[in-house]
């Protein structure tokens, strides 16, 4: 049976290829801004597979949906410690790598890291940091850690991500805590210095925090690297800033659940983004850190020295799942939102 699954999956891959496919529709859920349509439209024009595409803004707001089911999604984006969840819950479907020759591109330091460690339901699709950007012309004092970012002078001239996870471990860090270490106490500790930063914010985007600082809305922000990557392209005085304190370094990848209904066209569009020339099209669009090797030789000099795509250094550690701690999060930084 499996052989004959191979066979299937094969000769689909075949078809695309050659032009001689059948009409077929692919069910993307992605994060926003994070695929380039020149991407998508290449794709369907090759092998005339439609792909609808659908985006979220968060991790949790994908795993929701995902388990609230109702939607039939063919491939989707999901974040390390997400895929932690999704594995655990037998969510996903296994990878045929016969499908997916161009996984050799794949540098060694991104396979069967600790969220897939045998390497069987993931691959990586573009990796970050989450840091700080400062407007240099408009702040002048040395930012270099989440203390100098929340402060007073500072109100409503504040970006950050709308990402009640990443508020939570940005405190968590300050006070010299794990951020992957969620319990009643380290909340209690974290929870006075969320209610005091949060009041500081102007604008909570996880979405596109770079224009609010491009617009001149705000001064300071603390973003997705290639957020910042793209505001230091466009203007050198948005310097990136790893925090001093340590900060979280992501692994977003591709992966297919296993109530997908076209898992041939979805590992024919998962070794399409592995194409090098494909997934410089991504960095050049959304200049993160590119795990494919063969990729980043077909990158300018200009793109490798961005400071927030590649940057030199930093304390940097990824999320794990924390299980129903996600959901006092939530809860706590709901409700001091709402206190204000």
């Amino acid at each position: 049976m499996k052989t004959l699954k191979n066979l299937l999956l094969t000769l689909a891959c075949l078809l695309g290829a050659s032009g001689l496919h059948a009409a077929s529709e692919l069910n993307l859920f992605g994060w926003s801004e994070y695929v380039p349509q020149a991407v998508l439209d290449g794709f369907t024009k090759e092998t005339g597979i439609k792909v609808n595409f659908e985006t979220y803004g968060s991790n949790e707001e994908m795993l929701s949906k995902l388990v609230a089911g109702g939607s039939h999604y063919d491939v989707i984006q999901p974040s390390d410690y997400t895929d932690e969840v999704l594995i655990r819950r037998h969510m996903l479907a296994p990878l045929d790598y016969a499908q997916l020759p161009n996984f050799k591109n794949i540098g060694e330091a991104f396979r069967k890291l600790s969220h897939d460690p045998e390497g069987k339901y993931t691959v990586p699709y573009m990796t970050g940091t989450v840091g700080i950007v400062v407007n240099t012309d408009k702040v002048k004092d040395p930012i270099k850690g989440y203390g100098d970012v929340f402060q007073d002078k500072f109100k409503d001239r504040l970006v950050v991500l709308n990402d009640n996870r990443e508020i939570v471990s940005w405190a968590l860090t300050s006070l010299g805590v794990s951020f992957n270490d969620i319990n009643a106490d380290t909340l209690a500790k974290a929870r006075p210095v969320v209610a005091k930063w949060i009041k500081l914010v102007k604008v909570f985007d996880s979405d596109s925090p770079k224009t609010a600082l491009l617009n001149g809305d705000v001064d300071l922000g603390i973003v997705w690297s290639g957020e910042a990557a793209i505001l230091w392209n466009q203007d050198k005085k948005f310097q990136y800033v790893i925090p001093a304190e340590g900060a979280h370094m992501f692994v977003d990848t591709l992966c297919i659940p296993a109530t997908s209904q076209h898992v041939a066209e979805a590992h024919q569009f998962i070794n399409y983004i592995l194409r090098p020339e494909v997934s410089k099209l991504i960095s050049d669009a959304f200049p993160y850190t590119n795990p494919n090797v063969e990729a980043r030789k077909l990158l300018s000099p200009e793109q490798l020295a961005n400071p927030a795509s590649y940057p030199a250094g930093g304390n940097l550690k990824t999320f794990r799942d924390i299980g129903k701690a996600a959901s006092d999060i939530d809860t706590l930084v709901t409700d001091l939102k709402s206190a204000q």
